[in-house]
């Protein structure tokens, strides 16, 4: 699989077809994708990983355990996000921080990805954090967000969704967390699925696909 395979399916309004297909791929045994509980509690399917470009399918449900995680859920992204959303409802709450050192209510982490997790590294950055603006996105509506820019996604009412996300790296950029002053540098270890996990997660995000009304792809 290619990025340029699934812009083009979301530019041709295909988007449904091809999730429908390559998730069905996956519940079926015949992929070697392997699925992640992400801190920010959905699951991740990695897609296609081409230098700084980078697919997956993020499925939020009730029905799978979820990771939490250690700082909050207010994050920022080393790339650019294109988000699809194939069923359910995102609902995209933009941050307003402000860097101060005499009221802060939060502390800026570094988040670096290795191999074994992810290093969170708390930075000398303090800042006054409060929600923004919220867009909320229903099944077939797509939405960007810029590299850098802080926010948090939210399922209403913790019900079932799931996104295709594609994401443009940026060079010099890093991703970033809010969280709690005090928080001392530490590890988190990503659990991965294994193979039957990932098809059960793959066959719940299809058959919930396959059932939603989806408008215009």
């Amino acid at each position: 699989m290619r990025y340029r395979e699934v812009t083009d399916a979301l530019a041709g309004g295909k988007a449904r077809e091809w999730a429908l297909g390559v998730l069905g791929g996956i519940a079926a045994g015949g992929s070697d994708v392997r699925g992640v509980r992400h801190p920010l509690g959905f699951l991740c399917l990695p897609l296609v990983r081409e230098g700084d470009l980078g697919v997956c399918v993020h499925v939020w449900t009730a029905a799978a355990r979820r990771a939490r995680s250690t700082t909050s859920q207010v994050h920022c992204h080393s790339w650019d996000l294109v988000s699809h959303v194939l069923y359910g409802q995102v609902r995209n709450v933009h941050a307003v921080v402000t860097d101060t050192s005499r009221s802060p209510t939060h502390r800026v982490f570094e988040v670096v990805s290795t191999p074994s997790g992810d290093v969170v590294r708390p930075t000398s950055r303090t800042v006054a954090y409060a929600p923004g603006r919220a867009e909320l996105f229903g099944a077939g509506e797509t939405y960007t967000l810029a590299a850098g820019a802080f926010h948090s996604s939210v399922i209403p009412e913790d019900g079932e969704a799931a996104t295709v996300a594609l994401g443009r790296g940026r060079p010099g950029l890093g991703d970033l967390s809010l969280g709690p002053l005090a928080t001392p540098l530490h590890h988190v270890r990503r659990e991965r699925l294994d193979a039957t996990e990932t098809a059960r997660a793959a066959e719940l995000a299809r058959r919930s696909l396959w059932t939603s009304n989806t408008p215009g792809g």
